[in-house]
């Protein structure tokens, strides 16, 4: 798949993916261990810089490691701090921002984990790098056209690739979308500007590191100055709001220094470096499609949030979890309606999500303390209605796991579950009863047996490359019926498992 970086010759490739933030690097980073032929691009010469997105959810966690990353993850971060809100240049009250919780059993990662999105995306680069894969870097995109068997896209510097499928994952911004002509329909969620940047200060400045830094009636707008972890001196992402709504941030390195010398205890001489800047005003938008032809929108390009409840960049992830096994299960013989899930599963929850960020950020509206709850950890999203889903059992308790629901974690029969479900395969899982006679063979699914397990209860679960329960039944007949529906036959081809 050599790419040419000028000239008339087109690449080509199975899927090409615009966009190397968190969204397209999990996407490419799935696809590669699927053995699928894809291509990274990103118009920027270098990975995002910043702490934008500084939050992962219980759930995503769950996904970075599947894809084999969480250890690198959870090395280079921390667990969120609890605020001290401050009176001018007095300390104040210490609170906490999320409701914490002991890891269980079935949810081992439960509480939000603090690392700026720059080092997620180096975390996520690294591994796709030892999977085979790699970015092209300064490759700006200038269009998209695509016809029955393919899309092609062309490049400002003359080159093009041609490819069965195209993901823009190029942001709020989308190129892609915009080539498309998809809408966007939204709102402002805060007409007042913000100003977003990663600061270091040196070790004289004079607040810890201990706590994320509220000031609430700062003269002009609140200021949050959260500790991030880092390698080399003190970081911190400081997020200020304007009171204005006229005001036009200043985010210069100079500019920077300046807000924080005129809203905190620190002076312009605490500022020891500032590493990235950026201004916005909060916003909630979703995409009218997320698919296209041969075209998907995926993370930001698909929708777009207020970064109140950290729901953004997880929601991008899971969005690229989602999709990848669909495209390599039909480039390798599924049926095409397969992708139509995508869309069908994703744009629900990425609608719920919104509202989430929306109420939050109003709710917090003048600096009051919200506290988050589970209704941001993302574990309770689930495809209970999506055409793949078949729940065959009746009679259930309210409370009981049913097919379309995450798949959870456990600890029986000398297994460890999700080490059962990591990997590009599926899993039929038996639970309670011996070893059944009905249970199909395939390829692309791995049998396992565990004793009755209260998360469960007993049956049978097909569980989903992306860790949801398929199908669901008391005994093993029916599942390749289920199968057969679905199109599904010996060559859905999940990948290589690396």
């Amino acid at each position: 798949m050599a790419m040419r970086t000028a000239g008339t010759e087109t690449a080509t490739t199975d899927v090409l993916i615009v966009g190397a933030g968190p969204t397209g690097l999990v996407l490419a980073l799935d696809l590669a261990r699927r053995g699928v032929r894809a291509l990274l691009v990103e118009r920027a010469r270098s990975l995002f810089p910043g702490s934008r997105g500084k939050g992962l959810q219980p759930r995503t966690q769950e996904v970075l490691y599947d894809l084999g990353v969480l250890d690198a993850i959870r090395a280079a971060g921390t667990p969120y701090p609890t605020m001290l809100l401050w009176e001018g240049g007095e300390p104040g009250q210490e609170w906490d921002m999320l409701k914490r919780t002991e890891p269980t059993e079935q949810v081992p990662f439960p509480d939000a984990w603090l690392i700026p999105q720059a080092r997620t995306q180096e975390v996520l680069y690294a591994r796709l790098r030892e999977l085979g894969g790699e970015v092209r870097f300064g490759a700006c995109l200038s269009g998209v056209e695509q016809d029955a068997a393919g899309a092609t896209a062309t490049f400002e510097d003359g080159s093009s690739v041609r490819a069965g499928y195209v993901v823009a994952a190029d942001g709020g911004r989308s190129t892609v979308r915009r080539a498309l002509g998809i809408a966007m329909a939204g709102e402002t969620v805060d007409a007042k500007p913000m100003l977003v940047a990663d600061v270091r200060i040196t070790r004289a400045a004079p607040v810890p590191d201990t706590h994320w830094h509220m000031w609430p009636k700062a003269p002009g707008g609140g200021v949050a100055f959260c500790p991030l972890p880092s390698d080399t001196g003190r970081l911190f992402q400081l997020a200020a709001q304007y009171t204005d709504e006229t005001a036009v941030p200043d985010t210069s390195p100079a500019g920077v220094a300046k807000l924080l010398a005129s809203r905190t205890p620190l002076g312009q001489e605490h500022i020891a470096e500032v590493v990235w800047a950026s201004d916005f005003r909060a916003r909630a938008a979703l995409a009218d499609r997320f698919r296209a032809g041969r075209v998907f929108l995926a993370g930001d390009a698909a929708h777009v949030h207020s970064p109140a409840g950290g729901q953004g960049l997880n929601t991008s992830v899971q969005d690229a979890y989602n999709l990848s096994w669909k495209l390599a299960a039909v480039l390798s013989g599924a049926p095409e309606r397969l992708l139509d899930t995508y869309e069908e599963e994703r744009m629900p929850v990425a609608a719920d999500i919104l509202g989430i960020s929306t109420r939050i950020h109003r709710a917090g509206a003048g600096g009051r303390p919200v506290r988050r709850g589970e209704e941001v950890q993302q574990l309770g999203i689930g495809y209970r209605a999506s055409a793949l889903t078949r729940e065959t059992r009746t009679g259930l308790a309210e409370n009981a796991l049913r097919a379309g629901d995450r798949a959870p974690d456990g600890h029986r029969g000398g297994l460890r579950l999700f080490d059962t479900f990591r990997g590009p395969h599926w899993t039929l899982l038996s639970v309670g009863a011996g070893p059944d006679p009905a249970l199909p063979e395939r390829d692309f699914i791995r049998p396992a047996h565990i004793p009755a397990y209260e998360a469960y209860g007993t049956g049978v679960f097909l569980i989903r490359p992306d860790g949801y329960v398929a199908w669901a039944g008391e005994t093993g007949r029916g599942v390749g019926a289920y199968l057969a529906e679905m199109g599904w036959g010996e060559a859905v081809g999940v990948g290589a498992g690396r």
